[in-house]
């Protein structure tokens, strides 16, 4: 019981950076625009908020400096896809050879660098009492709380209130919502930046809190998983967290399976998140091949208004 306990522990830990990444992503699509820029924006992110943890000495300052990098990222994105409607599948790789690229530069000084990060943590004992769960839900760091808030309102916000039936308007019909009186590019670049910085928030968590070391290239493919989870979630955020934790799971039970000795190579223990991720995604992609997508029917095409009221 203890190694499942400490299992999903480390799941949470690790899927958390995960789900920020993919709730970012969703809150961009369901607007039409994809956001193919997930890893270098989390690349930028992580080695802003080190840099600027450095220098203060402050996680609230890292945070927010990690909000603002990650956000003029989406700002970028939206102009390109937005105003001057360039292609949004080139925009987002161009994003990411840049933001890999930026980052690795901007982090020469930070190579090597522990951080000395106190996390906050709510500690809530009562809960030990109950058998596993418990042990669980007793000690999380604030950030994790907050991802599962955050899940829970963007879902509630956009299948329950009168915003988010804009949004996925939008995302829809464009013309029709234009029609109807919504910005359309309002809309877009708004979600488009408000996910972007849920994308360096997860950047900040990867540094901050699960691996506070700055390495070039930390995130690993984490931001490719991200955008085959906003697919396999079927672009919702209450399904985001299955899908993220799904990863986080496998990635942790690797790294045990390492120290447990078993005789399996390290790089295909490694490969095991990503394999199982791939095969998943065929998996639901053959049992709803019949079914209609949840894809934002706009999704990757921009709009051009063809009258001006």
């Amino acid at each position: 019981m203890e190694f499942y306990t400490n299992l999903i522990i480390a799941a949470i830990s690790s899927g958390t950076p995960l789900l920020f990444a993919v709730l970012g992503g969703i809150l961009s699509e369901r607007s039409g625009v994809i956001f193919l820029g997930t890893e270098g924006t989390m690349l930028i992110g992580a080695v802003v908020s080190c840099l600027t943890f450095l220098q203060t000495g402050s996680m609230a300052a890292a945070v927010l400096a990690s909000l603002a990098a990650a956000g003029g990222i989406g700002l970028l994105h939206a102009f390109l896809t937005v105003t001057l409607k360039a292609n949004q599948i080139v925009c987002g790789l161009a994003l990411t050879l840049f933001g890999t690229g930026l980052s690795a530069y901007l982090g020469k000084s930070a190579a090597g660098a522990a951080l000395p990060v106190t996390v906050p943590r709510w500690d809530l004992g009562f809960l030990e009492a109950v058998p596993f769960v418990g042990r669980i839900f007793s000690n999380l760091d604030a950030f994790v709380w907050f991802s599962f808030a955050l899940a829970a309102a963007m879902y509630l916000y956009m299948y329950k209130t009168s915003w988010g039936l804009h949004l996925r308007a939008v995302g829809d019909n464009p013309a029709t919502s234009d029609a109807m009186g919504l910005s359309v590019t309002a809309s877009r670049y708004g979600h488009v930046i408000a996910g972007s910085m849920l994308m360096g928030l997860a950047g900040c968590y990867l540094i901050m809190v699960y691996s506070p070391n700055w390495i070039e290239g930390m995130t690993a493919g984490r931001g490719w998983i991200a955008v085959a989870l906003i697919i396999l979630a079927g672009w919702n955020p209450l399904l985001a967290l299955a899908g993220a934790y799904l990863f986080g799971g496998l990635d942790a039970l690797g790294f045990r399976m390492q120290l447990m000795g078993i005789g399996i190579p390290s790089y295909f223990l490694k490969m095991t998140p990503y394999v199982v991720t791939i095969l998943v995604l065929m998996a639901a992609g053959w049992r709803n091949r019949h079914k209609p997508s949840a894809e934002p029917k706009a999704l990757g095409i921009p709009y051009v208004r063809e009258q001006r009221f």
